[in-house]
C-alpha cells in the first residue's frame, strides 16, 4: 500500500512509542507481584510515549495543533490542522499486564478526521486509514463485516467502572442489547474495537463517555472500511458528542435502535 508523507510521519511516530511502551510494558509485568505496583510507572510511560509522538509530529509538521490525553492541548498557527492522539489506550489493561493496548493518532482537517494510525505493539497490528484511501491492517485491506442481523453479530462494548460514566443508564443499554446479539464482548481499548470492527472482527460496537483522542483514528477506520460511525443518536459528530455506535450500514442501524429502545413498563 502506498502511503502519503503524513501518514508516513504519524506511523513512524507511532512505532517509535510503540518500541517506548513495549519495553515498558515487559517491566509493568515484572511488577505485577510487587507489592507497590506498577501504578506510578504506567503513569511515566504513558507521559513518555506521549512526549516522543508530539516530538516526532511536531518536527515533522510545527503549525499543526495537538490534541492528546497527557497534556494541555497546542494550538497551531496554521488554524486548519491538528494532531489528535491517545499515546496509550488500554491503560489499564497495560498496568495489569494484559497486552491489549494501543497508540491511537488522528489527524484532523478543518473538523474532519483525514488520516489514522492505531497501533498495538503487544501483537505488531498496525490500523491505517487516510480518507479516500481505505483502511488497512498492515498491508491487508480492510472491509467491515457482511452480517446484517444482530441475532448472528458480536459486539464490543464500553463499560462504566468506578466514577466512570452512567451506570445505570448502560445496564440498560446492556440488557436490551444482550437479548439481542451472538455475544458481548468488552476489552477495554476503544481504538482497537473500533479498529477490530474495522477489520470485521466484531461486528459493531456502542460506548458513551469518550473523549475525541480516545475515537478519533478509529472512527476513520470504520468509514474507510465501509462502516458507518455515528454518536448514540445517530448525529455525524461523535467526537464532539463523546459517543459512538458503528458496524456496517445494518447493524449500526439495528445496534443504534436496540440501545434506545424504551424501558418496559412494570
Amino acid at each position: 500500500m502506498a502511503r502519503s508523507a503524513l501518514l508516513n510521519v504519524m506511523v513512524q511516530a507511532a512505532f517509535k512509542a510503540g518500541k517506548s511502551l513495549a519495553r515498558d510494558f515487559g517491566e509493568v509485568q515484572n511488577l505485577q507481584v510487587s507489592l507497590k505496583g506498577p501504578g506510578d510507572y504506567v503513569s511515566q510511560a504513558d507521559r513518555k510515549a506521549e512526549r516522543i509522538i508530539r516530538e516526532e509530529l511536531l518536527k515533522a509538521r510545527p503549525t499543526y495543533g495537538f490534541l492528546g490525553e497527557e497534556g494541555e492541548e497546542i494550538k497551531g498557527t496554521d488554524g486548519a490542522h491538528r494532531w489528535i492522539v491517545d499515546p496509550l489506550d488500554g491503560t489499564t489493561n497495560f498496568l495489569h499486564g494484559i497486552p491489549h493496548f494501543a497508540v491511537s493518532i488522528g489527524l484532523e482537517r478543518q473538523g474532519e478526521i483525514v488520516g489514522a494510525v492505531v497501533f498495538n505493539p503487544a501483537t505488531d497490528e498496525l490500523y491505517t486509514a487516510e480518507k479516500g484511501g481505505g483502511a488497512f491492517l498492515n498491508d491487508r485491506r480492510l472491509r467491515v463485516g457482511a452480517r446484517k442481523n444482530l441475532s448472528d453479530a458480536v459486539i464490543a462494548t464500553g463499560t462504566p467502572h468506578l466514577g466512570r460514566g452512567n451506570h445505570g443508564k448502560y445496564l440498560i443499554e446492556l440488557r436490551h442489547v444482550m437479548g439481542e446479539v451472538a455475544g458481548i464482548r468488552r476489552f477495554g481499548s476503544a481504538s482497537l474495537d473500533l479498529a477490530y470492527v474495522a477489520a470485521g472482527r466484531y461486528d459493531g460496537y456502542w460506548e458513551r463517555d469518550l473523549a475525541a483522542w480516545d475515537i478519533a483514528a478509529g472512527i476513520l477506520l470504520i468509514r474507510e472500511a465501509g462502516g458507518w460511525a455515528t454518536d448514540v443518536d445517530g448525529g455525524s459528530k461523535p467526537l464532539e458528542d463523546g459517543s459512538v455506535v458503528c458496524g456496517n450500514e445494518y447493524i449500526a442501524k439495528a445496534l443504534r435502535e436496540v440501545i434506545h429502545r424504551p424501558v418496559p413498563a412494570k
